[in-house]
């Protein structure tokens, strides 16, 4: 196998939340473009950002700290399922098996009561919290959130467009504070 095919084990990116948060967004792990700008959906075709304008009125324009601070204010938090893992390219696909260490959700979910709602973008996102935080979470708390397995954002589901994923993803709707 050639350098450039070797798995490399990638750290995701620290939460983005307030202590009041309400509604957690938990993506899989952040694609290359979002690793190396050090900024949660970073690619400029994913729709994540976008979608939050139709959803909370977060100005997708915005320089980055200014978006997080939009999406602070209506409530949203952003993190992943998964903390590292070995990937082969920055596609969801490309996650080894087996490679991947979950952040710690649990501890974190615990210490936010405020958190009522995790959205989970897209299918390795809920794949990975059905696998590496379910099982572990107790009962009181997984009383507590409401889980949403919803349509990726990622550029590669482009069976969604923007109008169709936020329909889907307005189930959020009655937990975010909107201008």
């Amino acid at each position: 196998m050639s350098a450039a095919m070797a798995d490399t084990r990638l750290q995701g990116l620290p939460p983005q939340a307030d202590a009041d948060c309400r509604v957690l967004v938990l993506g899989s792990m952040p694609g290359a473009a979002s690793l190396a700008a050090a900024r949660y959906y970073a690619h400029p075709r994913n729709r994540f950002w976008p979608l939050m304008a139709v959803l909370c009125g977060v100005d997708a324009g915005l320089d980055y700290p200014l978006r997080l601070a939009a999406l602070r204010a209506a409530g949203v938090g952003l993190w992943d399922v998964i903390g590292t893992c070995e990937r082969r390219g920055s596609l969801d696909a490309d996650i080894v098996r087996g490679s991947e260490t979950a952040n710690p959700l649990v501890d974190w979910l615990a210490g936010r009561p405020s958190v009522r709602a995790v959205a989970l973008n897209g299918g390795k996102a809920a794949e990975a919290f059905r696998c590496h935080v379910a099982p572990t979470l107790p009962v009181a708390l997984a009383e507590r959130l409401v889980l949403h397995a919803l349509p990726s954002t990622s550029p590669a589901n482009a069976a969604f467009g923007l109008e169709r994923l936020a329909r889907e993803w307005s189930v959020l709707i009655p937990h975010l504070d909107r201008p």
